[in-house]
């Protein structure tokens, strides 16, 4: 990959990247960090990687370093997530989207970026495997659960408007 072909892939695929990871992570800060450091990684390894592979490599570093992110945050946060809990939190019912984002947020990370990636990305299955590192089976498999999980959320009598 030349430096031209690396600036177009920054070009093209920035805004994808970023909505991808701002979407799973939900605070944009952190999603600048992970896609920066993506990029960055690229730009390290652009003599190794073809210029028709730049935009499935990019996804595949900003994925795994958006888990990496996760579970450092998780691991600080353990205590927090008690107090957390025990607040009640008031939610319009009317408000579909932010019904939404509640219900993507009670998938796990493999299931929300599985959902993210294909219903708001439109990648292929095989394209989501290459990303993630999982087979074609596994990611058709873990979606269909991560679906049937949103629906039953989504259906449920307290979240109907």
């Amino acid at each position: 990959m030349t430096e031209k072909e690396y600036n177009e892939c920054v070009t093209n695929y920035a805004d994808n990247v970023f909505r991808f990871i701002v979407k799973n992570l939900r605070h944009e800060e952190d999603a600048r960090d992970v896609v920066q450091t993506a990029f960055e990684k690229l730009w390290r390894n652009r003599n190794e990687i073809e210029n028709g592979k730049s935009k499935s490599y990019l996804f595949t570093i900003a994925y795994h370093q958006m888990i990496d992110h996760i579970r450092k945050v998780k691991r600080i946060q353990l205590r927090e997530s008690f107090h957390d809990e025990a607040k009640v939190q008031d939610r319009p019912t009317n408000n579909l989207k932010k019904i939404l984002e509640e219900a993507l947020a009670r998938l796990n990370e493999t299931q929300r970026s599985l959902v993210l990636l294909k219903d708001y990305e439109g990648y292929s299955y095989e394209e989501i495997g290459q990303i993630t590192g999982l087979n074609e089976s596994q990611v058709k498999v873990y979606l269909h659960r991560a679906r049937i999980q949103l629906k039953n959320y989504l259906v449920s009598p307290e979240n109907v408007m």
